[in-house]
């Protein structure tokens, strides 16, 4: 049996993981899309380290597009197997792809335009169009947590719910080969406890090999129980006190649905200030959508909290914008407000129009909840630089600029290490860690020695194991 690394490989996006078994069975561990500026990576979306048509089927842990959003690509390109994932999964799939083909379809029309205006030839293309994104979803296969599901007469599949966004799972492949049984284990991406919406990540039992995101090495987030009131101060220090906006990027799926039931805690126990919310992403009203037909990924604790308030995504001052009219508006809206936009990263979408709007206004504040790949506009606002280009404007940063890292939904070191502590030491053969900076792997990899865990290895792209 061989393993090899397509993608994931000491970057942070684009993860994918290539598992041969000797039949020469295919099995491939997530189909993201690199998201980024390394010009390291410029071609990796386009080109593929294995050929799709040969490929047997594809597990998903998750629908976060660096994790998924290559499918419509990889059926364009002859993949003709099932896609096996949470139900959950498979219904954010459909709006997260469609929603990625819809911006790939307009960013070739920008540049095409673009083009034609310099008298360049418009050869521009989508990676993949709507219509390949709507191609691709009758191959998946929605199954529940925790029962083993069976790929075909060697294979089986087990998923655990991961505690990472909404339907997120963790992977054991249970492989008979060779007269032996073989556990092979895919963190996905590791959760947190006691965050809310989600349930905890559940541990994965004892393995042969294990596949392990590394976001968070070397670092520790902030302590949980002070989210809501560091949340709180930020509000008022910005719209009550200078008046401003406060200006979230988020991503659509997760992250924007937590700040939502948060703020809705808040304005239902007093504590909110009277000033306008809005959820600007038309993504996220979608998303936030199929979080309520998904009762069986809440945890308890919004379970009890919607007996009292059944929509806990929704309160008096809060507006979901679809339309482009609508979030237009909101840049020339007078007085204090909470805009909450997507992308995260600030890599695209409508957060990149209220950055050129607010960033140069120091009343204002840009909170930032989740991690920034290297490269991105994120990264750059969030390691202090205090110029950016937006759309080819220069901006000062003049804003007030707060992060919050306890908002993340990834796991950091010590966390991750908790996760993975009940495994068998004696057992597990190998640990290959995937999903992180390489900065960040090499502190985790010390990290887990020192936890007695060996044979840890950081793969290159596209490098390649044989297992014993």
């Amino acid at each position: 049996m061989k393993i090899k690394f397509c993608g994931a490989a000491q970057t942070v996006t684009g993860s994918a993981h290539l598992v041969t078994l000797d039949s020469g069975y295919t099995i491939l561990l997530d189909c993201g899309l690199y998201q980024g500026r390394d010009e390291e990576f410029e071609d990796f979306n386009a080109n593929w380290q294995f050929d799709p048509s040969k490929l047997d089927c594809l597990v998903l842990s998750h629908a976060h597009i660096d994790h998924c959003g290559r499918i419509p690509k990889l059926v364009k390109d002859g993949f003709r197997g099932k896609i096996i994932c949470t139900s959950a999964t498979r219904d954010l799939c459909a709006i997260m792809l469609m929603d990625s083909a819809k911006i790939q379809e307009k960013d070739a029309e920008y540049l095409n335009r673009r083009n034609s205006k310099k008298g360049l030839p418009e050869t521009a293309k989508p990676l993949y169009t709507t219509e390949d994104a709507f191609n691709c979803f009758k191959k998946f296969v929605g199954i529940g947590y925790e029962k083993w599901h069976k790929i075909n007469e060697d294979v089986s599949v087990y998923l655990r719910d991961c505690g990472h966004i909404f339907g997120s799972s963790n992977v054991t492949l249970k492989i008979q080969e060779n007269g032996k049984e073989i556990h092979l284990g895919f963190s996905g991406d590791i959760g947190r406890s006691n965050r809310p919406i989600l349930k905890d990540p559940v541990q994965m039992e004892n393995l042969d090999y294990l596949i392990c995101e590394s976001t968070y090495g070397g670092r520790l987030h902030h302590d949980l129980p002070h989210d809501e009131d560091a949340l709180l101060n930020v509000i008022y220090d910005t719209c009550v006190n200078r008046k401003g906006k406060l200006i979230i990027p988020a991503f659509s799926l997760g992250r924007t649905q937590e700040i939502v039931f948060m703020l809705d805690k808040l304005e239902n126990s007093g504590l909110l200030p009277s000033i306008p919310v809005f959820v600007d992403s038309p993504l996220a009203v979608n998303a936030t959508d199929i979080f309520r037909i998904h009762p069986e990924c809440f945890d308890s604790e919004i379970l009890e909290y919607m007996i009292d308030d059944p929509n806990p995504f929704g309160f008096n001052n809060l507006t979901y914008t679809r339309k482009v009219s609508q979030s237009k508006a909101l840049n020339d809206m007078e007085g204090p407000a909470i805009i909450i936009s997507a992308s995260g990263m600030m890599t695209g979408g409508r957060i990149m129009h209220h950055l050129i709007n607010h960033i140069e206004d120091q009343r204002n504040t840009l909170l930032i909840v989740g991690f920034c790949a290297p490269h991105t506009t994120g990264a750059k606002i969030r390691n202090g630089e205090k110029k950016i280009r937006v759309f080819g404007q220069k901006l000062n940063v003049n804003a007030s600029v707060e992060v919050m890292d306890s908002y993340s939904g990834h796991g950091d070191q010590q966390e991750m290490i908790e996760f993975l502590s009940n495994l068998d030491r004696q057992k597990l053969k190998n640990i290959f860690l995937v999903h992180g900076e390489l900065n960040s792997q090499e502190a985790f990899k010390e990290a887990l020695e020192q936890n007695e865990f060996k044979n840890i290895e950081i793969p290159e792209l596209g490098q390649e194991y044989t297992l014993i």
